[in-house]
């Protein structure tokens, strides 16, 4: 029998439920939704079911975690201009405006962002939690918390290790915890300045199957040699991914400003006809327990 469930969304408002009702029409492959004013019914091979969420998960545009290299290669001096870089970028007004933007197409206008510091294996830290941004003050607060996040070690260079500990930090759409969010779109973002080891392409590879969209990059160079096609070659996959470079740490706000924004456009809903707004109640028919359907569609639109 197949299985599906989903995490729900907030719906309290108008423009939740029209991106709601997005991500169901963009899951619906092979589904036949039945709509009754309060209810949808979905007939999936064997079962029958609609799903009753523990917890409503807040419904944004984006899940975007931002990977900063802290390895021994990035002196202090880098370091501070590397962490400036991300504090400059959400006290932008221009990259909130691309957040709010994304109402213009039907979308929330918010997106969640984490900021994790890595460095060798087995070393990293989820500096500043999942953080809804859906206002300018918000946006700053997030800059704030970057910028109160102090360096907690150095070390060598592994950004696949980096990737394996975030991935389940995505929540339920990638087989992890529940992280209070759910979106089309999830996104990991590699910033360094040196390669890894042969395994990050294995993590990479990983993390596309586990539900991820994308992988960029953002390759600082002078430290290494080749470092961008490297990175083209190891960290960036999935759909509509790239690899920006900073010739130096000193380049490093614009090319993350560049980054950002650009990763928050390419979290527009798509503009394909959908259902009406509508309420999603119901109970698992069957008793199957149930399981995510944020794999639902990936496979079909990966790299």
């Amino acid at each position: 029998m197949t299985k599906l469930c989903f995490k729900l969304p907030e719906l309290s408002n108008s423009g939740n439920l029209e991106s709601f009702s997005r991500l169901f029409a963009k899951s619906s492959g092979n589904l036949t939704a039945k709509f009754s004013g309060v209810a949808i019914t979905l007939t999936a091979l064997a079962g029958v079911f609609v799903a009753i969420p523990s917890k409503a998960a807040t419904l944004v545009d984006l899940e975007l975690a931002l990977l900063v290299d802290v390895s021994g290669s990035v002196d202090t001096t880098e370091f501070n201009l590397q962490r400036a870089g991300y504090v400059n970028a959400f006290n932008n007004p221009a990259v909130w405006n691309v957040i709010d933007g994304l109402k213009n197409n039907g979308g929330t206008g918010k997106i969640a962002a984490t900021f994790v510091y890595w460095s060798t294996t087995g070393t990293q830290q989820q500096a500043v939690n999942w953080t809804l941004i859906d206002s300018f003050a918000a946006s700053q607060g997030f800059a704030s918390a970057i910028g109160a996040a102090a360096r907690p070690f150095t070390g060598g260079t592994n950004p696949g290790s980096a990737i394996n500990f975030i991935v389940p930090r995505f929540g339920t759409e990638t087989g992890g915890t529940e992280n209070g969010f759910t979106s089309l779109r999830q996104v990991i973002d590699v910033s360094g300045d040196g390669s890894g080891p042969s395994t990050t392409a294995t993590a990479r590879d990983n993390a596309l199957a586990s539900g991820i969209d994308a992988i960029n990059g953002l390759a600082i160079l002078g430290s290494e040699s080749g470092l961008e096609a490297w990175y083209n070659n190891n960290i960036k996959g999935g759909s509509n991914s790239f690899v920006k470079v900073a010739n130096t740490f000193g380049d490093f706000t614009t090319a993350v400003e560049d980054k950002i924004t650009l990763e928050i456009q390419q979290g527009q809903p798509p503009t394909t006809a959908v259902p009406e707004p509508f309420t999603v109640v119901g109970t698992l028919v069957g008793g199957a327990a149930a399981f995510r359907l944020r794999k639902r569609f990936k496979a079909t639109n990966k790299l």
